[in-house]
């Protein structure tokens, strides 16, 4: 079976559009992760990627998103996620401390970035 690829889509406070790397590369422990579940050609996941982009850029301080890393996974090139999520994309999960995946409540398109932000923040309090 190929390896699957996922790409790690780092945002900062500051830095305006998304910084994407392919990486098999571990982040510092300390650092807390989201995981998209996602495919090319969804425009639902496009949508949810702009949003947590803008979720992402605004400013720093206690209220911001700077510590976290959003890993989008292409759910084709793993049977399992492919099998899991097809009907379901975008998927979005954090893991936790253990390493886990905990699936979030999907987020309407319809949100600011703003509560965007206080959903991500409140899911990782």
């Amino acid at each position: 079976m190929a390896a699957a690829i996922t790409a790690t889509l780092v945002f900062a406070a500051r830095r305006r559009p998304l910084a994407c790397s392919l990486s098999s590369s571990s982040t510092p422990t300390n650092t807390r992760r989201l995981v998209l579940y996602s495919k090319p050609g969804c425009c639902l996941c496009d949508g949810l990627k702009e949003k947590l982009n803008a979720a992402f850029s605004l400013s720093p301080g206690s209220d911001s998103l700077n510590d976290v890393v959003l890993q989008v996974r292409d759910i084709t090139t793993n049977p399992v996620w492919e099998r899991a999520y097809q009907y379901e994309i975008p998927v979005l999960a954090k893991e936790n401390s253990d390493g886990k995946e905990e699936i979030l409540p999907r987020l309407s398109p319809r949100l600011s970035a703003e509560i965007i932000q206080k959903k991500l923040l409140a899911a990782f309090s």
